[in-house]
């Protein structure tokens, strides 16, 4: 069987396809993300853009030590408002986000990309809606509070499988991308490829 490796230190990632019945290994890319998505966004690309540039960009990397390997590239991006915010630092700086996309709209941009030796064999890019509801400053400092430090590790401050899901009026999209990982667009391909059942 052909060896598969999630270029991914994300849990979620990792047990979205573990659940899936996938069997791979995970390997970190660490790559400068800011580094590759600059230019992307002085030409005037957007989220969705830049989602799949820098899934293909973590495969490639992780590709390049791993010989014939299949390597899943993933990346999310978050557009609002004609930006691209990336994570926050603090608790502080996720009291602001949830503050600014408060009875709002916005976009998560799920890219995956599959790379074999160096080589883009696909790529593909969800898109989903997320609506929140007019949330007051005592009930997003109480959500905090509640919900803990994990929010730090997600684009919009919040995380949808959890306490997240309070925040929304409306979620427009596929719950496994909203996640982090288009993953029935990715089993669909690696079925094509005959590495999964």
């Amino acid at each position: 069987m052909s060896e598969i490796i999630l270029a991914s230190k994300s849990n979620h990632r990792r047990e979205l396809l573990k659940n899936a019945g996938v069997r791979f290994t995970a390997q970190s890319a660490d790559i400068n993300e800011r580094e590759v998505e600059t230019p992307l966004i002085e030409a005037g690309l957007g989220g969705r853009d830049v989602a799949e540039v820098l899934a293909i960009a973590k495969a490639t990397h992780i590709s390049k030590g791993n010989v014939d390997a299949y390597v899943i590239g993933c990346d999310q991006t978050l557009s609002f408002e004609g930006e691209l915010l990336h994570k926050v630092k603090d608790m502080h700086e996720a009291q602001k986000r949830l503050l600014n996309l408060s009875g709002k709209k916005h976009q998560l941009n799920a890219a995956v990309a599959l790379i074999k030796n160096g080589e883009v064999l696909w790529s593909h890019v969800e898109v989903a809606t997320i609506t929140f509801r007019k949330l007051d400053p005592g009930f997003i400092g109480r959500h905090l509070s509640d919900a803990g430090d994990k929010v730090l590790s997600s684009v919009g401050a919040y995380q949808i499988e959890g306490l997240g899901v309070q925040l929304f009026e409306k979620v427009e999209g596929d719950y496994f991308s909203i996640i982090g990982l288009p993953v029935l667009p990715l089993l669909a391909e690696l079925r094509k490829l005959g590495l999964v059942e």
